[in-house]
C-alpha cells in the first residue's frame, strides 16, 4: 500500500514495486526500478512518464492516497476503538504496574489497531509500527488469558502473560527475540520473576519462528535492515560515535519536551476536539513536503535500510555515487575509500533537508488519534545524521590520510570507514535518547542488523545518549506520557528517601470526615446501597462495630453491587431492611424479621495492612513490588485509615516540592 501512492502493478495490484519487477524479463541492471508491469499513475492515466504534467499528476495522486489512508484510519479509530490510538506502551506499563484500564486490551482494540496500523504506515506519516505491535501482542495475550480460568481470575498471573506478550511483540516487530525479552524486562514490565523470564523467552522464540516461516520480506530474513559490513572499526572512530551519542541525547530531550508541550496543548485547547481534522492536516503537510525529496518519499523502513547499507559494487543508490579509479583491480566486496561524486553531494543536502523535516514533523505526529510508534522515526533521524557524519569522516580520511589520527590505520587504497556503520550507531543513539533504553536497545540493534562485532560502538553511543538526555531530565518519552495522561504509575526507577511515616499520608486526615466503613452485622441492604451511591470508592473496610473499629476484612465495591443484585433476583425475602452479615453464621433472628443477607464470600479476609508507624519508604516499596491499589493502616488491630496509590503519588510529589494537586488522575 505504501507503493500504491506512486503507481500500480498491472499483473497484480497487491504487489509492491520491487515484487512487481522480480518476475519481469525486461528489466536491465541500470534501470532495475523500471519494468513495463509497474506503471506510475501518470503513465496509467495520461500515458506520460516524463515532464511537468506527469510530475504534478503523480504528486497529486501521492497526496490523495495518503489522505485517503489517514482518513480511513482515524475514522475507524474514532468510531470503533478510541483506545487503539497512540503507541500503547505507556498504557501497557501502567496496566503491568497494577492499574486496570477496562477495554484497553479488548477484541475491538485488537482488530481496529491491526487494520489501522497498516493504513497509517502506508499513508507515509512519520511513525512506526513497532510500539503498536507491542499493544497488539498484549491484546492477544489478554484474549488468550480470558480463555483459562487460572489466568482470567488472577490479575497477577495475567500480568505475567502480558509481560511475555510484550516480549513477543518486539520479537516480531524487529525480528529480535532476545532483544524483545530484554525490552520487556527493562522498559515495560514492573515485576519480572525468573519464571516470567524464561516464559517470555519461549514466547519470543515462537513468535520469531512463526515470522521466519511466513517469510514476510521474501529474503529469508526476519528484518528489513539486515547488513553485512566487511571492515572492522578502529579506536579513533569512537570519538565520532560518542558525538553521535551526544546528538541522540540532545534530540531525545528536544523531542520529549516539544512533543509533551504539543500534547498538553492538544489536551487543554480546542485542538483536541477535532482529531480527524488534525490527522488530515498533518498528513497533507507530510505528503506535500515529503514528495519532492526522494529520501522522505519512500517508506521510513526502506530509507533506514538504504542508510545502513554498505556501498558495494552493485549499489545503484545516490549515496554510493563515488568516483571510481579506472585502474582498480580488487575483489568486489573490498572497495577502497574513494572521493565522493556529484551524487553523494546531492544526497548529502537532500539528507540534511530530510533530517530537519523528520525532526519537526515527528513532534506533531506522535500522540495523534491514530496508532503511532516511535522506534522507526527516531531511528531514521539518527541514521540520517549518522550517515552524514560517516561520509564526512570517510572523505576526511581519504583526503588527509597522513594526519596523525588516520596514519596508523588508514593507508591509501584501503577500505577504512564504513558510513553505514555510523548510520547504525546514530539510529541506536537517537532511539536511546528518546526511550532511555540501554541493554535492550543494544541487543535489538545488533539482532536487527546482524552486526555482532559492533557491540562496543553501539554501547558507547547508547550510554552517552542516556547520560546526555538524563542530564536534562530523567523521564523517557513513555514516562512523560504517563504523567501527562495522569495514570497512577509508581516508577520503579525512582528512589524514595524521605523519612515520613504511614500516619502522615493516610486518609482521613484531621478535620476530614471519618472513613466510610461497613460493619459486620448491623447494616441493612439499604444502608449499604446508600453508601455505594453517595461515594465513588473502590471498596470498603469491614469492621466489628463503629465503636471498636476492629478490622475484619475489605469488600470490593463491584463485588458488593453484584452480590446485592444477584441476591435480590435469586433469593426470596431479601428486602431493603434485610441485615447484611459478614460473619461465619448469622445469629438466630425473630420469626417476623426479614431474611438476612450473608456476604462472607465477597469479603477479602486478608487485606494488606501496615501500622501507623511504618516508614513511607517501606510502604512505597510494598506498593511497587505488589502492584497494590490500596493498603489499610491499623494500630493493635484497630482501623485508623487507608492509603491508596494516588495518596502515595501525591505524597511523593509533595516531597519533591511540587503541588500535590497538580497531579491529574484521569
Amino acid at each position: 500500500m505504501t507503493d500504491l501512492k506512486e503507481g500500480v502493478c498491472l499483473s497484480a495490484f497487491w504487489y509492491s514495486h520491487e515484487q512487481c519487477c522480480w518476475t519481469s524479463n525486461e528489466t536491465t541492471f541500470e534501470d532495475r526500478d523500471k519494468c513495463p508491469l509497474w506503471q506510475k499513475w501518470s503513465e496509467l492515466l495520461v500515458n506520460q512518464s516524463e515532464g511537468a504534467s506527469a510530475y504534478i499528476l503523480n504528486y497529486l495522486m501521492y497526496i490523495l492516497w495518503a489522505l485517503l489512508f489517514a482518513f480511513l484510519a482515524v475514522s475507524l479509530v474514532r468510531v470503533f476503538a478510541p483506545y487503539a490510538c497512540g503507541s500503547g506502551i505507556p498504557e501497557i506499563k501502567t496496566i503491568l504496574s497494577g492499574f486496570i484500564i477496562r477495554g484497553y486490551l479488548g477484541k475491538w482494540t485488537l482488530l481496529i489497531k491491526t487494520v489501522t496500523l497498516v493504513l497509517v504506515v502506508s499513508s507515509g506519516l512519520s511513525l512506526g509500527k513497532e510500539g503498536p505491535l507491542v499493544h497488539v501482542a498484549c491484546c492477544c495475550g489478554n484474549f488468550f488469558s480470558s480463555l483459562f480460568s487460572k489466568y482470567s481470575k488472577n490479575e497477577g498471573k495475567r500480568r505475567e502473560v502480558l509481560s511475555a506478550a510484550a516480549a513477543a511483540g518486539v520479537s516480531v516487530a524487529f525480528g529480535a527475540p532476545i532483544g524483545g525479552v530484554l525490552f520487556s524486562l527493562e522498559e515495560v514490565s514492573y515485576y519480572f520473576p525468573l519464571k516470567t523470564l524464561w516464559r517470555s523467552f519461549f514466547a519470543a522464540l515462537v513468535a520469531a519462528f512463526t515470522l521466519r516461516s511466513i517469510n514476510p520480506f521474501g529474503n529469508s530474513r526476519l528484518v528489513l535492515f539486515y547488513v553485512e559490513y566487511h571492515t572492522p572499526w578502529y579506536m579513533a572512530e569512537l570519538f565520532p560515535f560518542i558525538l553521535l551519542g551526544v546528538f541522540g541525547g540532545l534530540w531525545g530531550t528536544l523531542f520529549i519536551r516539544c512533543n509533551i508541550a504539543w500534547c498538553r496543548r492538544r489536551k487543554t485547547t480546542k485542538l483536541g476536539k477535532y482529531p480527524v481534522l488534525e490527522v488530515i492536516v498533518v498528513t497533507a503537510i507530510t505528503a506535500i513536503s515529503a514528495y519532492p525529496n526522494p529520501y522522505t518519499r519512500r517508506s521510513t523502513s526502506e530509507l533506514i535500510s538504504e542508510l545502513f547499507n554498505d556501498c558495494g559494487a552493485l549499489e545503484s543508490s545516490q549515496l554510493c555515487d563515488y568516483i571510481n579509479d579506472p585502474n582498480m583491480t580488487r575483489p568486489v566486496d573490498d572497495i577502497p575509500d574513494r572521493p565522493a561524486g556529484v551524487g553523494v553531494y546531492t544526497a548529502m543536502w537532500q539528507l540534511a533537508l530530510a533530517l530537519i523535516f523528520k525532526i519537526v514533523i515527528t513532534i506533531f505526529t506522535f500522540g495523534m488519534k491514530i496508532p503511532s510508534g516511535l522506534f522507526i522515526p527516531s531511528m531514521a533521524v539518527g541514521a540520517m545524521a549518522g550517515r552524514m557524519v560517516g561520509i564526512g569522516v570517510e572523505q576526511l580520511a581519504y583526503h588527509h590520510h597522513d594526519w596523525i589520527v588516520f596514519r596508523n590505520w588508514c593507508r591509501p587504497g584501503a577500505d577504512c570507514v564504513t558510513p553505514g556503520l555510523y548510520a547504525m550507531v546514530g539510529a541506536a543513539a537517537c532511539l536511546g535518547g528518546v526511550t532511555r533504553m540501554t541493554v535492550s536497545l543494544v541487543v535489538i540493534m545488533f539482532e536487527l542488523t546482524g552486526g555482532l562485532e559492533y557491540i562496543v560502538p553501539l554501547m558507547a553511543a547508547a550510554v552517552t545518549s542516556k547520560w546526555v538526555a538524563d542530564a536534562f531530565g530523567k523521564e523517557g518519552i513513555y514516562e512523560a506520557h504517563i504523567h501527562l495522561n495522569g495514570y497512577p504509575f509508581l516508577d520503579v526507577k525512582d528512589e524514595f528517601t524521605h523519612r515520613t511515616l504511614a500516619t502522615d499520608v493516610m486518609r482521613p486526615r484531621r478535620g476530614e470526615p471519618p472513613l466510610s466503613v461497613l460493619t459486620q452485622d448491623s447494616m441493612t441492604v439499604e444502608d449499604v446501597e446508600t453508601l455505594i451511591k453517595e461515594t465513588d470508592y473502590n471498596g470498603f473496610p469491614v469492621v466489628v462495630s463503629r465503636d471498636s473499629e476492629r478490622l475484619i476484612g475489605f469488600a470490593q465495591r463491584r463485588e458488593l453491587i453484584l452480590a446485592i443484585k444477584n441476591a435480590r433476583q435469586r433469593q426470596e425475602g431479601i428486602v431493603s431492611n434485610s441485615i447484611m452479615y459478614f460473619t461465619e453464621e448469622p445469629p438466630e433472628l425473630p420469626a417476623n424479621s426479614p431474611h438476612p443477607l450473608k456476604l462472607r464470600r465477597v469479603l477479602n479476609l486478608s487485606p494488606f495492612t501496615v501500622t501507623d508507624h511504618t516508614p513511607m519508604e517501606t510502604v512505597v516499596d510494598i506498593f511497587r513490588k505488589l502492584g497494590l491499589r490500596q493498603c489499610l493502616v491499623t494500630r493493635s488491630g484497630r482501623l485508623l485509615g487507608i492509603i491508596t496509590k494516588k495518596d502515595v503519588l501525591r505524597h511523593m510529589a509533595q516531597m519533591a516540592n511540587q503541588d500535590p494537586e497538580s497531579i491529574m488522575f484521569n
